[in-house]
């Protein structure tokens, strides 16, 4: 199906010669009707943090018996209604909400003017290139910067006549369909991958032994000196360079000279790297080839010295075992972190019998590789999607 979807694009021919150039407030019907939380059936809100960055679907939602909402939380919306965050548009927070709810009077509840426009197709116009740029260059305010309805009302692009609308609704959302059933192939394989962590290291088993890590590991042995050559280049990587767990991305080459103080710990071959701030486990890497990396202090950097595969060790961490004990030691309220020392102390399962060691991190390393596999899949798939919406709109 993506295959037949990716010719699709590519042989795209569209023809716009009739294509009428269209205001958005023409076409999208903005909705304010408010609801008295005290006297009403609806159970469920939106907040800004349920809608996720270019994704059409609502994955989360709250519960009105859930914590205290503000006074803001008053606009109501419907099934199949289109949900529009208007603070911070470059984040291009669009969503379609399958279920009756609650959101604030910063998020905009809009319909489509169906007399005008295929609805199917209502939402893509909102995440066109166009769309978003159109809010972003309207937007007041520089700290919270947030788009009026008007001027995206006077937002134009040109609309395809309404036979062809349905056609390209039916092929977008064919892409979308794609990209959530690679989305559900990912869920169910990070399910099996954090199952099988937590079955092997967060329950007992009188087979294994629990060892204080810095008894198999060394943990921030080597830091950089003083006197180091300031002419020195390294890739520096702090937390910002873990883009998701276990991946890290483009990182910046710097000298010595320049670099900043918290650059210090030496990265080496088959190094994993822990945050030692929250969100724990979102900025956690393994390390293959360490040369010339130098790792920021919010970081520990761990090398196993035992005759015990570090991914082994590595995958450990992703366990519930290991949050809960990070959330036992945290300290601090702005920035919660834990300490080298608590990464020393932590204790890591190993099996008695070593055999073992190599059959479960085969296993957990072939569950990793077809996640980051699926993610790859979905990020290309993502990739085509947006080049279709911006071919069409």
């Amino acid at each position: 199906m993506n295959t037949t979807i990716e010719n699709t694009v590519e042989e795209l021919q569209l023809d716009k010669s009739k294509w009428k150039l269209t205001k958005f407030g023409d076409v999208a019907i903005q909705q304010k009707g408010k609801i008295d939380r005290d006297n009403t059936e609806l159970t469920r809100y939106i907040k800004g943090e349920h809608m996720g960055s270019e994704d059409l679907h609502i994955r989360s939602w709250g519960d009105l018996t859930d914590e205290y909402l503000g006074p803001a939380f008053i606009r109501k919306f419907e099934k199949g209604d289109i949900l529009y965050g208007s603070r911070r548009t470059y984040l291009r927070k669009v969503a379609i909400a399958d279920f009756d709810g609650i959101t604030s009077n910063t998020t905009f509840v809009i319909k489509a003017n169906e007399a005008k426009i295929d609805k199917r197709l209502l939402p893509f116009i909102m995440m066109s290139e166009g769309f978003t740029e159109n809010s972003i260059k309207n937007s007041k305010g520089s700290v919270n910067p947030y788009i009026n309805w008007k001027d995206i009302a006077k937002y134009e692009f040109l609309l395809p006549p309404k036979d062809q609308q349905a056609k390209l609704a039916e092929l977008l959302w064919a892409m979308d369909e794609v990209i959530e059933r690679e989305n559900e192939v990912l869920k169910k394989l990070e399910h099996t991958y954090f199952t099988l962590v937590d079955d092997l290291f967060s329950k007992k088993n009188e087979n294994w032994e629990f060892i204080r890590l810095d008894k198999i590991a060394k943990i921030n042995n080597s830091s950089l000196k003083s006197n180091t050559d300031p002419n020195y280049e390294f890739r520096y990587l702090d937390l910002a360079g873990i883009i998701e767990p276990k991946v890290i991305g483009d990182l910046k080459q710097i000298k010595f000279s320049e670099a900043p103080s918290r650059a210090k710990r030496v990265v080496n071959d088959n190094s994993i790297i822990l945050a030692l701030v929250r969100p724990y486990q979102k900025a956690f890497v393994y390390v293959d080839i360490g040369k010339d990396i130098i790792a920021s202090t919010g970081t520990a950097v761990i090398n196993v010295t035992a005759d015990i595969d570090s991914k082994f060790i590595f995958h450990q961490f992703f366990s519930k075992k290991f949050t809960r004990y990070c959330e036992d030691r945290m300290t601090g309220t702005s920035y919660p972190a834990i300490t080298p020392t608590d990464v020393e102390e932590f204790k890591v399962a190993v099996p008695k019998d070593k055999d073992l060691i190599l059959e479960e991190s085969i296993k957990l390393d072939e569950l990793d590789n077809s996640i980051m596999f699926i993610k790859s899949k979905i990020s290309s798939s993502k990739a085509l999607q947006k080049s279709l919406i911006n071919q069409v709109f």
